[in-house]
């Protein structure tokens, strides 16, 4: 089995094919576990490196007895939801010799960012690559209903004839409440008009008036979020698993006592990682928090970190409230639904409750798995594979057809600015000041024999004299590039345009732009395109065409 999956014929035109580390478009941790370094900074976790796997060890799921109970609830939510493969899935999360692939996000307005949309095709198509070889498996996406980052869900982007806008429900009414326990509210109606006016065409607006049958002022944000989905992937969608369902904090109550008991053991090992990573040149993605625990309780409305307070103390962060670990043992036994794990500690919950066997992380997840990992060894919890997700691009025919026309590479496009002003430059023969350069660069360098010869003394004054003169081309070279991009403005346009499509608001599409959106626009070819034409290599950009597909309308 190979974990690079044939993309689009789209993809195999070279100047599509986007390295990610190489362009600078992954973080410093990522990076270097695709290069084979550091991978002990995972520890107990294991990498799985994109390209042939090889035979991967059995990891066996942990409490088979509530994953039992836990299927049955999930088959129960997922038939509501509609997911047309409900009960199949949790019979097969049911078995315990089935392998999770397990995924997950916060339940973002529309579907939030698209990057949700195709970690669940990417969790879907690992599990059936996996059955294909013989191994039972089943893809799960874990609903991040417990945050409460209200910023984080209440937005939504798309793109519109005059580049991308972006709506949301207004400020947030209740800091501190888990988005799983709140409605929309009346804001929404306003967020689906505005949505249908900005977008012209029959199919947009028709898809909008689905979208509001779930997206009601008095529907939750899971709720929406999991039908949405659920109607997007059809057969291909993942077990949706809601972070709140009573189900799963019953399964998750031991791994709680445990957090509580081990309180000490599980400060001391995240020091040590952070120490460690730290000391390899790696930032820390979660910045540490020295005395507070990776544990959260819901009190009157509010989700508050736990602070521990001398041996055997706590307090609530922002309050005067408290207790004794034993007050918090007491609930983890008659009410673990208050209890939830912060970002360090959810990991090692999720894995012990569904036996992951491989878990699929985006590149900002991937940074700071190696600090949670951690928590993995003080529970003992047997330790899933992770793998980088692959990242994915939505364009048209005509954007690459442009693409190939100015004999831009995508790479280009996505990098810096001033080098995609340099190679605009070089595309209408503005490009002179570069061979220039470079000649004199090399008549500097045929300097320096003679000088060292006739005094090395001089060599100090030759270095910086030829720094000066380098850095001068330079300047004069972002001249010229300034000035052929204000002249063409016709490329301009088109450049800017496609850049836009590609990098809305500055950022990566995927990161930015609704999961809804794009169904707006393709209909069910955007499933399907997904499917058939994303690899699973995280290392490139997956160049994704749902209009090279074959019409289904």
């Amino acid at each position: 089995m190979t974990a690079n999956a044939s993309s689009s014929s789209a993809t195999s035109r070279p100047e599509l094919r986007v390295d990610l580390a190489a362009t600078g478009l992954l973080p410093s941790l990522p990076s270097a576990f695709l290069a084979n370094r550091d991978l002990d900074l995972l520890a107990p976790l294991r990498f799985l490196p994109p390209g042939p796997s090889g035979e991967i060890p059995p990891s066996g799921p942990a409490l088979p007895g509530a994953r039992r109970e836990l299927a049955e609830a999930l088959a129960v939510a997922n038939r509501s939801y509609g997911n047309p493969r409900a009960d199949d899935l949790a019979r097969r999360l049911a078995d315990p010799a089935t392998r999770v692939i397990a995924t997950g996000q916060q339940p973002g307005l529309l579907g939030g960012p698209l990057y949700a949309f195709s970690k669940m095709v990417a969790a879907s198509r690992w599990a059936a690559a996996l059955e294909a070889e013989g191994e039972p498996a089943v893809a799960v996406f874990w609903v991040a209903t417990e945050d409460h980052d209200w910023a984080e869900v209440s937005s939504s982007t798309v793109l519109t004839p005059e580049g991308p806008r972006t709506f949301d429900l207004g400020p947030d009414p209740e800091p501190l409440m888990p988005v799983g326990m709140r409605t929309l509210g009346p804001a929404v109606d306003g967020v689906l008009r505005s949505l249908a006016e900005a977008v012209p065409g029959d199919r947009y607006a028709e898809w909008v008036r689905t979208l509001g049958q779930w997206y009601r002022p008095d529907a939750r944000f899971g709720e929406a979020f999991c039908r949405l989905m659920a109607c997007l992937l059809g057969d291909h969608c993942p077990l949706l698993l809601d972070a709140m369902s009573p189900a799963l904090k019953s399964a998750q109550r031991p791994w709680l006592r445990k957090l509580v008991e081990r309180r000490k053991e599980v400060e001391q090992a995240l020091e040590r990682r952070d120490a460690e990573i730290e000391r390899r040149g790696y930032p820390l993605q979660v910045h540490p928090q020295r005395g507070a625990s990776p544990l959260f309780l819901l009190s009157r409305g509010e989700r508050r970190r736990i602070e521990w307070r001398g041996e055997d103390g706590y307090l609530l962060r922002g309050r005067e409230d408290g207790g004794s670990a034993g007050d918090l043992l007491r609930i983890a036994d008659e009410n673990p639904g208050v209890l939830s794990p912060g970002v360090l500690a959810r990991p090692a919950i999720q894995d012990a409750v569904l036996g992951t066997f491989l878990h699929l992380l985006g590149p900002g997840e991937l940074s700071y798995i190696g600090q949670a990992a951690a928590v993995h060894e003080v529970l003992e919890v047997e330790s899933p594979w992770v793998a980088l997700r692959p990242q994915a691009l939505v364009v048209e025919p005509k954007q690459m057809d442009r693409l190939a026309e100015m004999g831009l590479p995508l790479a280009t496009l996505l990098g810096e600015q001033r080098e995609l002003d340099r190679a605009l430059a070089e595309l209408q023969g503005d490009g002179f000041v570069e061979p220039v350069r470079q000649r004199i660069e090399e008549a500097l360098g045929e300097l320096r024999e003679p000088a060292l010869a006739a005094d090395p003394n001089l060599e100090r004054p030759l270095d910086k004299t030829r720094e000066q003169i380098l850095r001068a081309l330079e300047t004069f070279a972002d001249k010229v590039t300034q000035s052929a991009a204000r002249r063409n403005e016709t490329l301009n346009r088109r450049v800017h345009q496609l850049r836009e499509s590609c990098l809305p608001l500055g950022k990566p599409q995927e990161r930015v732009v609704a999961s809804a959106h794009f169904q707006g626009k393709y209909g069910d070819r955007l499933v399907e395109s997904f499917w058939q034409q994303m690899g699973l290599d995280p290392r490139v950009l997956q160049i994704v065409c749902p209009d090279c597909m074959e019409r289904k309308e």
